[in-house]
């Protein structure tokens, strides 16, 4: 059968070639016709027109100067083409256009038509060429002849539009008379004239003949044949594409089918041979194959829905099981918990002992969190390093606590990670069904929020969700939504706080603090959004636009006249490890002009304790800039005072919290006394933050006039307040 539909195949193709190739040829005949009937007709119609203009002329003025006037009116066709004559009735040529025909013989014409108005075609032969002659009579309303005039052209303009391209070197373009005499005939690049061809015998022996073309055997050449008859003139057209020419790819197509056929006849065979073999094989493996596609579907299946890397199950696993639980809660009463999980610096582990640690440290954690449950429970990881677990028949806080203190328990446990011993503890959020959540998405969402409360905590316990958690929650998003376009909203102010020396009373400079005016929340202040603007990336933009803005302030104080006074900046532990933190100090000092003496950028004690060597190199390339560098919540830290001694600080501000101490006991006052004599025994400059009371002042007073800031002396100001205080 399939042999059979190959050679049928073939068979059909070969014919549909064939015949496609025929039908093409013949509307390719029928538009070369269409082409050529309108060029000759155009040609003979501006033949008849030069004739008809001249008997005019002729029968109006005077014979001797017909052709002179028309052609200096351009009304006669270009002489290179054309010659025209006029002949008296003895056939002398009196007037032409060529004037090596003058005062020639001319044969009369022997056809006529319409009685004695007529166009009579004719030939010559001029300078070895042949020319076909048009004529007519100058006078024909008289008896007898008067002369006529007469238009010779090269016979070869008539078919000068034969291209091989789509005729071929056999096809045909003739343009035959009444009688059936060829005036002129090209094919290829032969021209053949005064041959005869029968057209009438053509016509008669095909129905179509005159609309359709047909196949015609002339000179031994089969053709596609179409005739015209110009029924304006005594002339018809032929146009004639080889048949052979045309068929001659059909044939090639069809060889090339046959050819095909015989070789995919043969590869079928082989084929079937091979197959013949290879059957009993197959029969064999078919068995062990479709084993195979169960194991592999089972395999498919549980690597869908369980997380490749513990084996737990996934986050589309947990999706269908919460919401079958909540399906089964719904129509049974039944009531779950949801614990949301994160590990505590699992960033760090990774970041220190590589990814093969941190993928075996999730391992474990996995292994410790389905230990610590029971066996109906289910331990799924979302991800990275958070997981949820579902706890079925639970309903109240105190059925959660004792598991939620298991975990935390089991986790704490050491872990052993590339020969180490590391400690990794879980921040825990749980919600509880239906109370929290009646869906999939609120539950999580509810216990995601209270994780993330666990983290604000500190780490390392477990919340559960509350109201008030949400409320919070959403102001989160609030400030989080907000931020992105706060900057561009000019919703950021800055507030200013003098520092002032206790002794001599005056101002010594000024602090910049940020405030964000939220258009629904109000006035914000940095503990309150900073932390997010650094979560997001907004940390270094905010840093810098402070940066700028505080030292154009300081600069239209100066152009106002008031004295050139410090400005302090509170700089980010993100924007001050940002590589682009130094040239952006460049930028805003470049940009307001403004003395780097005068510029005091506040870093925390902190912020030198997460990379001592990189804060040094730093700070120095800040102090080559002339910009001072000040230790902000001096006595708070754990800094070496061999560190502060080896960094170029300039000056050291005391903790607030230490300065609160000093309204306290007597032995709160001398630590706070100790921690000032400290930094001032460095060779710093030393100044109070936070002085709020009368009693504050004048402890500070009693150390060697340290200089001081803080809500007794100024509260923090807009730039217009300042300045009207100043005033």
């Amino acid at each position: 059968m399939m042999l059979l539909v190959i050679w049928g195949s073939a068979y059909f193709l070969v014919n549909k070639e064939r015949m496609a190739i025929e039908r093409q040829a013949e509307l390719s005949v029928g538009e070369i016709t269409d082409t050529y009937e309108a060029l000759v007709v155009r040609a003979l119609r501006e033949i008849d027109t030069a004739l008809k203009l001249v008997r005019f002329t002729a029968n109006s003025t005077d014979h001797a100067s017909v052709l002179s006037v028309l052609n200096e009116q351009r009304l006669l066709p270009p002489a290179l083409l054309f010659t025209i004559s006029i002949v008296d009735e003895q056939g002398m040529v009196i007037e032409t256009t060529n004037s090596g025909l003058l005062g020639q013989r001319l044969m009369p014409p022997s056809q006529r038509t319409l009685g004695d108005d007529y166009l009579a075609v004719g030939e010559v032969d001029a300078y070895q060429e042949k020319q076909l002659t048009f004529t007519r009579p100058l006078m024909p309303e008289q008896e007898g002849s008067s002369g006529w005039v007469v238009i010779a052209i090269d016979a070869n303009y008539f078919v000068s539009s034969y291209e091989v391209r789509s005729l071929g070197q056999q096809g045909m373009l003739a343009l035959v008379g009444s009688e059936g005499i060829v005036r002129v005939r090209r094919s290829g690049d032969t021209i053949h004239t005064g041959e005869l061809m029968d057209i009438e015998a053509w016509k008669s022996s095909t129905l179509d003949a005159v609309s359709d073309p047909f196949l015609t055997h002339w000179q031994g050449v089969e053709r596609y044949t179409l005739v015209r008859k110009l029924y304006d003139f005594p002339l018809s057209i032929v146009v004639g594409l080889s048949a052979q020419e045309h068929l001659d790819a059909a044939q090639q197509l069809a060889r090339n089918y046959w050819q095909r056929a015989g070789w995919t006849s043969g590869l079928l065979l082989i084929i079937l041979a091979i197959l013949g073999r290879l059957s009993w094989q197959l029969q064999r493996a078919r068995q062990r194959v479709m084993e195979e596609r169960v194991l592999h579907a089972q395999q498919v299946e549980h690597l869908a829905f369980h997380d490749t890397l513990t084996d737990l199950p996934n986050r589309a696993f947990l999706s269908r099981l919460i919401t079958q639980a909540v399906k089964l809660g719904g129509r049974h009463g039944d009531s779950f918990a949801l614990l949301f999980l994160d590990l505590d610096r699992f960033k760090l582990i990774n970041d220190t002992l590589g990814h093969d640690a941190g993928d075996h440290l999730l391992q474990e954690v996995a292994r410790r969190l389905t230990s610590s449950v029971r066996g109906s429970d289910i331990v799924a990881r979302l991800g990275g390093d958070e997981f949820v677990i579902l706890l079925s028949k639970v309903g109240r806080r105190e059925q959660v606590e004792p598991i939620a203190t298991k975990i935390l328990s089991s986790v704490r446990e050491p872990f052993m990670l590339a020969g180490q011993e590391c400690h990794v503890s879980v921040s825990i959020g749980v919600s509880l069904y239906p109370f929290d959540g009646l869906d999939e998405q609120t539950l999580l969402k509810s216990a995601d929020m209270a994780m993330y409360q666990a983290k604000q905590l500190g780490k390392n316990n477990a919340q559960f969700y509350t109201d008030e958690l949400s409320a919070e929650m959403d102001v989160r998003l609030t400030l989080e939504s907000g931020l992105h376009r706060a900057l561009a909203d000019h919703e950021f102010r800055l507030f200013f706080q003098s520092k002032h020396d206790i002794e001599a009373g005056n101002t010594l400079g000024m602090e910049a603090l940020l405030r964000w005016q939220h258009p629904t929340l109000g006035l914000l202040e940095p503990t309150q959004f900073m932390t997010l603007a650094e979560e997001s990336g907004l940390a270094m933009p905010i840093g810098q636009w402070v940066l700028e803005n505080a030292c154009r302030q300081n600069m239209l104080w100066q152009h106002e006249g008031f004295p050139a006074l410090t400005m302090a900046v509170n700089i980010s532990a993100r924007q001050f490890y940002d590589n682009s933190f130094v040239e952006s100090i460049k930028q805003a000092l470049t940009t307001t002009r403004m003395n780097p003496k005068l510029l005091e950028l506040e870093i925390t004690e902190s912020m030198l304790l997460q990379n001592v060597q990189r804060t040094a190199s730093i700070f120095a390339e800040i102090k080559k800039l002339g910009v001072k560098i000040v230790v902000d919540d001096f006595g708070t830290g754990y800094s070496s005072l061999s560190d502060l001694n080896a960094l170029p600080v300039d000056a050291l501000k005391v903790s607030s919290s230490l300065v609160k101490r000093l309204s306290g006991t007597r032995r709160d006052q001398q630590l706070s006394a100790s921690v000032i004599e400290l930094g001032k025994s460095l060779g710093m400059q030393v100044f109070a933050k936070g002085v709020a009371s009368h009693e504050k002042t004048r402890f500070i007073g009693r150390h060697s006039s340290l200089s001081f800031h803080g809500f007794y002396s100024n509260r923090p100001l807009s730039a217009e307040q300042s300045c009207e205080r100043e005033k």
